[in-house]
């Protein structure tokens, strides 16, 4: 049987295996430096990509923040502003209010005057002298009366009000507490009280009349004293 045996390898043989090898390791390292690169680029790609993202995002923050401190700011600005509107409307209302009781006030007063010493004659009272806006002042006290009907012997003091109210009542009482000191001249009189409104309720009314007061309503197209014929009224 006849056998083949290859070659023994030359030493350019081998030279050229070692060359070859060197080759396929140094294109090896090559690539792997390439690709080495190409991931650090990436990398880097990716580090500038996110950090723009980063900062865009930061921006888009900052600028949204503003903006709604922006619209906080402005909305704040607008109710402050509307608030003043509604406080200067509210005051001004309130003025009007103000003004318009003064004026219905003094439009009661004006309706009782003529009528006063015809009322107060039905109950006995012969006065024959109507005062009007009364203001006096003496020893550090002051007080202003509506109406003052008097005669040698009486004085009657009438409060005229829009709508007549309980408080309007105590602070009339506290008007004739001091009649004859801020007024010395009556210091002799006989010092009665009355109120006169445009509107009383009931329980008003009969406030006034339990303190004393001749009570002044309308009836009708005709002004009338509210009183029984047995009151009696408080003397100052």
């Amino acid at each position: 049987m006849q056998s083949f045996t290859s070659p023994a390898p030359t030493l350019d043989d081998i030279l050229r295996l070692f060359q070859e090898t060197d080759r396929i390791i140094k294109e090896s390292q090559k690539e792997s430096e390439r690709k080495a690169q190409e991931n650090e680029r990436k990398s880097q790609e990716n580090e500038r990509l996110f950090k723009e993202k980063q900062q865009e995002t930061e921006r888009l923050f900052k600028e949204k923040q503003q903006e709604t401190e922006r619209i906080i700011k402005e909305s704040r600005q607008e109710t402050d502003r509307k608030f003043e509107e509604m406080t200067i409307a509210i005051k001004a209302v309130n003025s009007s209010i103000g003004k318009l009781g003064n004026r219905l006030g003094e439009f009661v007063e004006e309706a009782v005057r003529p009528s006063a010493v015809r009322l107060f004659r039905e109950v006995g009272i012969d006065v024959h002298e109507v005062q009007q806006n009364i203001i006096a002042q003496r020893n550090g006290e002051s007080m202003e009366l509506d109406l003052l009907v008097v005669n040698d012997n009486d004085a009657v003091a009438i409060e005229c009000k829009s709508n007549l109210s309980v408080d309007d009542v105590n602070e009339h009482l506290a008007r004739l507490d001091k009649i004859k000191r801020v007024l010395p001249r009556y210091k002799d009189n006989r010092i009665l009280g009355a109120v006169a409104g445009m509107v009383i309720p009931e329980q008003v009314a009969q406030y006034a009349i339990r303190k004393g007061l001749y009570v002044i309503g309308q009836n009708g197209d005709h002004l009338e004293l509210r009183n029984t014929s047995v009151f009696v009224a408080k003397a100052w």
